[in-house]
């Protein structure tokens, strides 16, 4: 069995942290290639070093004073780590590298990208594995799109011909060699390519949570942990705000069948949450998480007959799309249409669309609602799962909370339910207990 780890800020901010992280990867044979972060925040109020790097890079790129002294302390958060955990390694030569990238303006990818690169060979050296430079394995084009044909063949015989290795995230080159980041989730997308190359059986993310929750901690109280979600399920409450792995860090495993294990450094023996692409396990409850944002426009169109006017809703639909504004969701009903829509985006346009919507399909009325919110309500067991839609209406009329709208997709995962924003939190907290509290 192989598994490709990936360790986050958090996971790697101190040398104590890293004695978690090398118990964790030597208690498993099982765990051949590894992914870190950058270290991160030791305590509240300290910085990520990718911060530090950042500000350090802006420092020398304009020339002003305070550049030495920003670099001397980002190389004592290293130095501190070897110290600590005793290494025989001396990082002066790359240094001095980096010190004279940033006076030479290299950019700001190769600065933040130093992070990973730094802590990786302090990884390696502390493990005793092979360093692989992400940047000789991992590619870009020359349009900054990520080289997944090319980054599949390179990485994947590197690493096989490797019987453990470290493998630093965020970064990788550009065809004239210059290091490029990724824009979003950099290292979970550098595991999720890692255990793709390797053909992983699973892919281990470890980071200070154990998994993801069923709700927002911040408006419940508590919530339970998922302890396996579908692919599928996870798309959904992402795109609802849920604060999960972002979609480019899931693709390469997704397409590749490796399952993710969202996994604790600070409690490793708690199970965590799987992301698998299907399960015959049945979930502890009828609903798998629930997320929501807000900020949302309604716009609701009203004409007599309009389910028999042909080209109605692309006629409406195109009005939209010339004010360069995408919808959320579209309810309707037989002389009815909702259009739902980012709050922000719509109001600089709104009476463009409003005249461009009388043009086109001159309808007999049109009302506009603000300060919506829409929370989804997600899990693959309410297809089976009779009375769901109704239990969400009870839990909601009990908490007094009036529903503005509703939207359910044919695949029956998710239910979308719209409120007032001042009904929000209590929204979120009456469904939670309805379907999980009550089900305990």
């Amino acid at each position: 069995m192989t598994k490709v780890v990936k360790f986050g800020g958090s996971s790697l901010a101190s040398a104590e942290q890293f004695r978690k992280v090398a118990d964790i990867i030597h208690a498993d044979d099982a765990r051949r290639y590894v992914v870190p972060s950058a270290p991160g925040k030791r305590f509240s109020a300290d910085t990520k070093v990718t911060d530090m790097l950042y500000a350090c890079y802006d420092l020398a790129a304009k020339g002003r004073e305070g550049f030495a002294e920003a670099f001397e302390k980002i190389k004592e958060r290293y130095t501190d780590i070897i110290d600590e955990l005793g290494l025989d390694l001396d990082l002066t030569e790359e240094f001095n590298t980096i010190k004279a990238c940033f006076i030479g303006k290299a950019g700001r990818d190769y600065a933040a990208s130093r992070g990973e690169y730094l802590n990786g060979i302090v990884l390696a050296n502390y493990l005793g594995y092979e360093f692989v430079d992400a940047g000789e394995v991992i590619f870009f084009t020359d349009s900054g799109e990520f080289d997944s044909e090319r980054t599949q063949k390179v990485l994947g015989d590197r690493l096989k011909s490797l019987e453990r290795a470290v493998v630093p995230g965020f970064y990788g080159s550009m065809p004239n060699d210059t290091v490029k980041t990724f824009s979003r989730g950099g290292s979970d997308i550098t595991g999720s390519i890692v255990a793709a190359a390797v053909g992983a059986d699973l892919y281990e993310n470890w980071t200070d949570v154990s998994g993801f929750l069923i709700s927002d901690p911040r408006i419940v109280k508590d919530p339970l942990p998922i302890t396996t979600i579908t692919y599928k399920e996870l798309r959904e409450l992402s795109y609802m705000g849920a604060t999960v792995l972002h979609e480019d860090a899931i693709f390469p495993v997704r397409k590749a069948g490796i399952a993710i294990n969202i996994k604790n450094t600070n409690a490793p023996d708690d199970p965590g949450t799987m992301i698998v692409e299907s399960t015959s396990q049945k979930p502890p409850f009828t609903i798998t998480g629930i997320a929501g944002k807000k900020g949302f426009t309604v716009v609701n169109i009203e004409k007599d007959m309009m389910n028999s006017e042909l080209g109605f809703g692309r006629k409406v639909l195109e009005v939209f799309e010339k004010n360069g504004i995408s919808f959320e969701h579209m309810p309707s009903g037989i002389d009815t249409m909702s259009i739902v829509v980012h709050q922000t985006e719509f109001e600089p346009k709104e009476q463009e669309i409003l005249s461009g919507l009388h043009r086109n399909v001159h309808p007999d009325t049109i009302d506009i609602e603000t300060d919506l919110a829409l929370i989804a309500i997600v899990g693959r067991a309410m297809k089976s799962a009779r009375g769901t839609a109704g239990r969400i209406f009870s839990a909601l009329a009990h908490a007094h909370v009036n529903v503005k709208m509703i939207d359910q997709g044919s695949s029956e995962l998710n239910i979308i339910v719209g409120v007032a924003e001042k009904d929000f939190e209590a929204a979120i907290k009456s469904i939670y207990e309805i379907f999980v509290v009550h089900q305990l």
